[in-house]
């Protein structure tokens, strides 16, 4: 197998946010709009290629959607989705239609195959002022509960809403061994 990766890592705001909170709506057909944006860019790759799907804040928020459409074979408007992940990363986000998401994985066994399967990592910093760190680790716990058995969650003391050398050291150590890509150059 080819082990080029195709990662996706800028934040397509195609969806509402008018309050990131446990009582805000999730604009569904926006996040599908968005995920399927991403997937129609993931399709262009050869087959053969392992696909990443990542991103930063929103953009965060559209990969770990992607995700759960990739778990359950479909958006949340009941298209298939097309892509076939092989990692998903979220950095300074939260995961969309987070309290709904066990509900929907019940009593799906494919769908509980492809969750246990995918891995996922979730970076956030405690000192974020713009998505509560709360947030991604409630997210972290919710897709464990509902099937995503490889998932990390790695939390950074005094990293605001941004990056540093270390989540990126971190970042990149987690995909090359989440790929198989170790000794490569």
């Amino acid at each position: 197998m080819n082990m080029m990766i195709y990662s996706w890592l800028a934040p397509i705001l195609g969806f509402d946010v008018d309050d990131i909170s446990e009582s805000a709506v999730d604009d569904l057909e926006g996040l599908d709009a968005s995920a399927a944006h991403v997937a129609g860019l993931l399709s262009t790759e050869p087959a053969d290629i392992k696909l990443a799907v990542g991103g930063f804040s929103m953009g965060a928020a559209t990969s770990l959607y992607s995700a759960t459409c990739f778990a359950l074979g479909k958006y949340g408007n009941g298209n298939p989705y097309p892509a076939n992940l092989t990692a998903a990363i979220g950095l300074s986000g939260w995961l969309p239609c987070a309290k709904n998401l066990s509900s929907k994985m019940e009593g799906k066994d494919e769908a509980a195959r492809r969750a246990g399967t995918l891995p996922i990592l979730l970076c956030h910093g405690r000192g974020d002022e713009v998505v509560p760190f709360e947030f991604d680790e409630k997210s972290s716990h919710a897709m464990r509960s509902s099937g995503f058995r490889d998932v990390t969650f790695k939390a950074y003391d005094g990293l605001g809403h941004y990056t540093n050398p270390e989540e990126m050291d971190d970042f990149c150590a987690w995909l090359t061994s989440k790929l198989g890509l170790e000794g490569r150059s």
